[in-house]
């Protein structure tokens, strides 16, 4: 879609409400390819073209809301979205008012547009397959180019579309030994490809010699980008919610009340101009460029939604109505990246992390489990790689007193998540060096 056919949607929607009555359309859709890999081999490939519309309308403090899939032909979309707005006529007079309603009254219109074209997915195919040759290189790459656009009944207009792509894969050993990462971005790159396998293979040969089991107690452990996002991901749900704060339910309510503090080389910035994703929420307002969460290891500010600002008194920055961070971004240390295994010295190297979950969320204390490419070190050097063990930390403790260093350079990762549309979120952060992981099992 582009925006003059959005454009031709929405402006059929004022002649079929009555007067005095407003709506908000917002739209979403991708034009992306997707390829499975197995043995360093295609083993599935095709692409999707999608777009939806979700659809308000509001009478004074009642509204209800529908979503309708969209088709490349406008006369149907325009016949099912009349459609739509009957139903929501019916329903909308039977709903009670909304309390808690806020709309964005002040009319910005923005057009973000990115030039860069879309990702070549039979060229890249053919980089990987010839990158990872001799491997059994297992992964999806997913990549194309994504819009979101907005309209409502007060003449705003917003678009937004760009091109991404993700590459995640692991390097399998045998059985549950495997490298795992990924890499991503705008602009797709062959010596980034090369690279990040050189590094994986690297990891992979450690995987030949014998596993070891170290018995529970805390270790020093250097925790990789990609583990350090697993965490501050799970941090995400609730943590920097401004209701979950205000109810004193977010794992991080003793942060945003003054109670705790973490390090202060944890700063951590809901980063929207980064450009990956839109400026706009599904509701019209329009996102700050940065959003400071944490500052110096005190918090800043939670990510507070117009519903939240309503229910609370407070004033919303721009949060859509999950407060979820769309677009995390922790500032890096003084660590050079190169030099972590030497800096470790003697401890654990904690490649990936999964199934985090909350075991004290009061206490801001969650537990999960290592995976994959975990190794033991002893002076600098990778040793044997460790079995599966399971670790309980606290935040204030892992990123907090027990935290030595954070790395200089910082690594962006855009969101796997391909449920029902790929996603435009993305998190950045560093690798971390921690004096004490607890490990229980």
């Amino acid at each position: 879609m582009i925006p003059s056919q959005f454009e031709a949607l929405v402006a059929a929607i004022p002649s079929l409400l009555p007067e005095g009555m407003g709506f908000t359309a917002y739209g979403a859709g991708e034009e992306s390819d997707f390829v499975r890999f197995n043995h360093a081999k295609v083993r599935q490939s095709g692409s999707v073209s999608q777009g939806a519309l979700t659809l308000r309308v509001i009478d004074g403090r009642r509204h209800a809301t529908t979503e309708l899939g969209l088709s490349a032909d406008l006369e149907i979309d325009q016949q099912r979205l009349a459609s739509a707005i009957g139903r929501l006529l019916e329903t909308v007079a039977c709903v009670p008012e909304d309390p808690h309603l806020l709309l964005s009254e002040t009319v910005e219109n923005t057009h973000q547009s990115d030039p860069t074209p879309a990702p070549d997915a039979f060229a890249i195919t053919n980089s990987i397959c010839a990158a990872a040759e001799g491997t059994d290189f297992v992964g999806i790459y997913a990549g194309g180019r994504q819009w979101r656009a907005f309209a409502n009944h007060l003449g705003q207009r917003n678009w937004f579309d760009s091109t991404s792509f993700l590459l995640d894969y692991s390097l399998v050993h045998s059985k549950d030994k495997a490298v795992k990462t990924s890499i991503g971005g705008k602009q797709w790159s062959d010596a980034q490809l090369a690279a990040s396998i050189a590094q994986a293979k690297v990891q992979l040969e450690a995987l030949d010699r014998p596993s070891r089991t170290i018995p529970p107690g805390s270790y020093r452990a250097y925790l990789t980008p990609a583990a350090v996002a697993e965490i501050f991901e799970l941090v995400g749900y609730g943590g920097f919610s401004a209701q979950a704060q205000q109810l004193k339910v977010s794992m991080l309510h003793r942060l945003a009340a003054g109670e705790a503090s973490l390090s202060a080389a944890i700063s951590v910035t809901e980063q929207t101009d980064r450009g990956l994703g839109p400026q706009f929420t599904p509701d019209g307002f329009i996102k700050p460029g940065a959003v400071p969460l944490i500052a110096e290891g005190a918090s800043a500010s939670g990510l507070i939604s117009p519903r939240s600002a309503v229910e609370f008194g407070l004033e919303h920055n721009g949060s859509d109505a999950s407060e979820f961070p769309r677009a995390l971004s922790m500032s890096g240390g003084d660590l050079d990246a190169t030099e972590a295994l030497e800096r470790l010295g003697t401890g654990v190297w904690v490649s990936n992390l999964w199934y985090l979950n909350h075991s004290d969320k009061n206490a801001a204390r969650f537990t999960g489990m290592t995976r994959f490419a975990t190794f033991w070190v002893e002076d600098g050097k990778l040793v044997a790689p460790l079995d599966v063990m399971r670790f309980d930390a606290t935040l204030y403790d892992l990123f907090g007193d027990d935290l030595e260093a954070l790395t200089a350079t910082t690594e962006l990762m855009p969101s796997a998540s391909t449920y029902e549309s790929r996603s435009t979120d993305f998190i950045e952060v560093p690798g971390a060096l921690v004096k004490a992981l607890p490990f229980t099992l």
